[in-house]
């Protein structure tokens, strides 16, 4: 006869006080509870908020990216003691029946016993067809780094030895390529050797072979990195992303990315922390990003029809008291229609939460003031 587990006598008063402790996991009595803010709890559209994981052999962790593979959702981020540390390593961990499985370091920086880098900015792949790739970034700093690849015949269980990406090809620097309709992908990229310069790289071989443009802006005059790319009518594409400016910078591409225009700043805030964007399969464009020009929380949400006017639409974390609290999101939809958001959580954890675009009630950004 199997043992019944023992119940615990919990006082009303003291379950309030600790659920009232916002964002963080809370040990009741040998039971997990994750809680969240009563401003996300009140938020619509917002399905699930949670951690990956609880407890990690790594101190740190920061960089996350996700990315549904036919066996599920499965994410990545780098973490080791502190970031540019050289114990730091790619960790993966996948969405499976229903928990996310332990972390599993599954790439490094070793070169021999005596030499380690840190690695950097993973960033998760799934073709429409071919196995899952997962590259990321190997060097003692953002500026001297090179791109690296590994893919998985299993959505991520197992990978395959790592590959050095060609000379002067870096690979997406933070976040997701894009399939384009001839069946290329385009990735995201930029530099920091020579200031802060935005690049496209194109393979129409499955990932064998890389192309990049020209840098599409001097990085001088906006210092710009890490783009994300949308999809708009007529074949268009725009790219959003990280600048020194205190914006969101934008670019525009007629022809599936071959070229681009010039690189401006839109009206969006940004103090200089990774954002990233996706076109939703009804056509409307989420942005997800600190809605300001001095810390990392809030941590924001926005939509827009055409990628120039956005509206607010959730705060995913807003907590003063955690200025580079709340960073470096990753956004997907999957193919439920559902949209999958990984962050950075005070560099402690990585958090995932789960929205609705269909229930999103949103709401003017009115010079440039998040509505209360």
């Amino acid at each position: 006869m199997a043992r019944r587990p023992r119940s615990h006598k919990v006082k009303s008063s003291q379950v309030n006080k600790l659920m009232k402790r916002k964002d963080s996991i809370v040990q009741l009595f040998g039971l997990t509870v994750l809680t969240m803010s009563a401003a996300a709890q009140s938020q619509p559209g917002l399905v699930k908020s949670e951690f990956i994981y609880e407890t990690a052999p790594f101190p740190e962790c920061h960089a996350s990216t996700i990315v549904e593979t036919k066996a599920g959702l499965v994410a990545a981020w780098f973490g080791g003691t502190r970031e540019r540390h050289p114990d730091v390593g790619i960790w993966v961990s996948r969405l499976h029946e229903g928990k996310w499985t332990t972390p599993v370091e599954v790439a490094n920086g070793v070169e021999s016993p005596a030499k380690r880098h840190p690695t950097w900015n993973p960033v998760l792949f799934q073709p429409k067809t071919g196995p899952l790739l997962l590259f990321y970034k190997v060097g003692p700093s953002p500026s001297t780094w090179w791109g690296m690849l590994m893919t998985s015949d299993d959505s991520g269980k197992t990978w395959s030895t790592p590959r050095r990406l060609p000379d002067g090809i870096f690979g997406p620097i933070k976040n997701k390529p894009v399939q384009l309709d001839n069946g290329d992908f385009l990735s995201p990229t930029s530099t920091e050797h020579e200031g802060w310069r935005v690049h496209f790289e194109r393979s129409s071989d499955l990932g064998k072979t890389w192309t990049a443009t020209p840098a599409v802006n001097d990085g001088k005059e906006i210092g710009a990195i890490q783009p994300s790319i949308l999809f708009h009518h007529g074949g268009r594409l725009q790219a959003l992303g990280r600048t020194r400016q205190g914006k969101v910078f934008e670019i525009w591409s007629d022809d599936s990315g071959k070229s681009w225009g010039k690189l401006t700043l839109t009206a969006l805030p940004n103090p200089s922390a990774g954002t990233d964007a996706v076109t939703l399969k009804d056509g409307r464009h989420l942005l997800v990003y600190n809605h300001t020009a001095k810390s990392r929380s809030p941590l924001n949400v926005a939509v827009s029809d055409d990628g120039k006017k956005w509206l607010a639409a959730a705060v995913l974390e807003n907590d003063p008291s955690a200025p580079n609290g709340f960073s470096y999101p990753a956004v997907i939809q999957t193919s439920d229609g559902l949209v999958h958001i990984t962050y950075t959580w005070k560099r402690l954890r990585i958090k995932h939460t789960v929205l609705d675009p269909k229930k999103i009630e949103t709401r003017p950004i009115v010079d440039g003031a998040w509505p209360e």
